[in-house]
């Protein structure tokens, strides 16, 4: 069958439009995340449909093996699944939920999230960056990751023209993001430095250098330091980050992409601004989505202890 967009309208069935809309409703990632769940699933020995007794089975098989994380998510594909074909999940049977509860208790382990990236610590990375064109791009990658607050899908994502150059720095227009799948798109401001790197200005200077005038802004750099025309996979920024990081001394295996978003959260906890502006930047739904950042940034201010010793 050719393409939808290639057809005339009058030639779309209802059937065709009603596909195209429901594989629409999820994201490309997520779609391939629920095949993989299946296959391992099924290549276990599982069917479709299956009854709650093998569902609470596999789970019980791979316990210890896999990540609790992982074993909701496939629980989650499994039910997708079912519901898809019209059939009832036996996910939702109540030996599954006391299986998996039962699961946790016994391995549940605490969630290591990425160390966030602190202002200082960046600094500390500006000052090494040199002016190859690699270290211009990913000056430019981590100011505006950490100004923007961005997830990683959301700074690769960027083109040219979802940047608004203003008197007082800079307006990105994010035209879809995670939490935001039906594409509403949400404005963040990104300002001109006080100090000496300014991510405004670091972005304008990589492409200047890279010569981009539409397309994706960020863009892999290989050992020659040529431009590719790609864009630069979510995975890579993880890449850049512990690369980065490691040239200042600290662990890079306590650092992902993550950490920008993370460590303009912690920082600015620290430097006291106001959790609403926070989530301004970041995108955030909700105050207790970035309770940890703020628990985590107010640690030593006005600690206890310091009044004392």
């Amino acid at each position: 069958m050719k393409p939808l967009d290639t057809l005339n309208p009058c030639e779309i069935s209802s059937s065709d439009l009603v596909r195209s809309y429901v594989r629409q409703s999820v994201s490309e990632n997520t779609r391939r995340a629920y095949r993989a769940d299946l296959k391992h699933f099924t290549a276990w020995g599982g069917i479709i449909p299956a009854s709650d007794v093998m569902v609470a089975e596999y789970l019980v098989e791979h316990a210890g093996e896999l990540s609790i994380a992982t074993l909701t998510r496939r629980l989650a594909s499994i039910s997708k699944t079912h519901a898809a074909k019209g059939l009832l999940s036996p996910t939702k049977s109540e030996l599954v939920k006391s299986t998996m509860r039962g699961i946790k208790r016994a391995h549940a382990a605490p969630q290591r999230a990425a160390q966030p990236l602190l202002v200082e610590d960046l600094m500390r990375i500006m000052a090494m960056l040199g002016d190859d064109v690699k270290d211009v791009r990913d000056r430019a990658l981590l100011l505006t990751g950490f100004a923007g607050g961005f997830r990683r899908s959301e700074l690769v994502g960027l083109n040219v023209d979802d940047l608004e150059w203003v008197r007082q720095g800079l307006v990105i227009h994010l035209r879809r993001s995670k939490t935001d799948q039906e594409g509403q798109g949400r404005k963040v401001g990104v300002p001109y430095a006080r100090g000496r790197w300014c991510p405004v200005e670091s972005l304008k200077a990589w492409i200047t250098i890279a010569e981009i005038e539409g397309g994706p802004i960020f863009r892999p750099v290989t050992r020659h330091e040529r431009i590719q025309d790609a864009r630069l996979s979510a995975e890579a920024i993880n890449g850049v980050v512990k690369e980065r990081v490691g040239a200042i001394g600290m662990d890079p295996k306590q650092f992902s992409g993550h950490s920008l978003r993370a460590g303009l959260a912690t920082s600015a906890a620290q430097a006291g601004v106001a959790t609403w502006k926070i989530r301004q930047q970041t995108g955030h739904a909700s105050d207790a989505m970035l309770a940890r950042y703020i628990r985590d940034g107010e640690l030593f201010t006005d600690n206890a202890s310091s009044a004392l010793l």
